[in-house]
């Protein structure tokens, strides 16, 4: 499996703050990237063997399903991933820090293409920087949206 993370510094921010706005699956329109809307929402997110399945944006990576593998309040979850094109693992982390919160993602992923030398030099100069850039927009947009709630109250 191939890695690709993401981290956003959320200043003044308490980790159970952060983590409530990113479990509200209502909000992951605002921030999300590429996400459309949501199909299926089986059991209680973001508990444990809970279940989402949702549609990107047009153009995007088409229907998305994602299941809870673990969970612990304020601080971690991780999902099991899949879309058409990959499938592997996700964490969102919550730390805190002097200056507010962290928040942190990290995507485990397998192509489902085969895995021969093309697939490999595909996903070394395109495929990962492209996750990668979708969990950087992903946090940036988060900060955002939780700085506008914090602005709000």
């Amino acid at each position: 499996m191939r890695t690709v993370a993401a981290r956003q510094l959320l200043p003044d921010a308490a980790p159970e703050d952060a983590a409530r706005l990113w479990f509200d699956l209502r909000r992951w329109p605002s921030f999300v990237d590429g996400f459309g809307t949501m199909a299926i929402w089986h059991g209680e997110w973001p508990q444990p063997d809970a279940r989402i399945v949702w549609d990107s944006l047009r153009n995007g990576r088409g229907r998305v399903v994602e299941q809870v593998l673990e969970y612990e309040p304020g601080v971690t979850q991780l999902v099991r991933v899949e879309d058409p094109q990959m499938t592997g693992t996700q964490r969102v982390t919550f730390a805190a820090v002097d200056a507010g919160c962290v928040i942190g993602l990290e995507l485990a992923y397998e192509v489902k293409r085969d895995p021969g030398l093309g697939a490999v030099l595909a996903d070394l100069f395109f495929v990962r920087r492209a996750l990668g850039d979708a969990l950087r927009r992903t946090l940036r947009r988060f900060a955002v949206e939780l700085q506008a709630d914090r602005d709000m109250t």
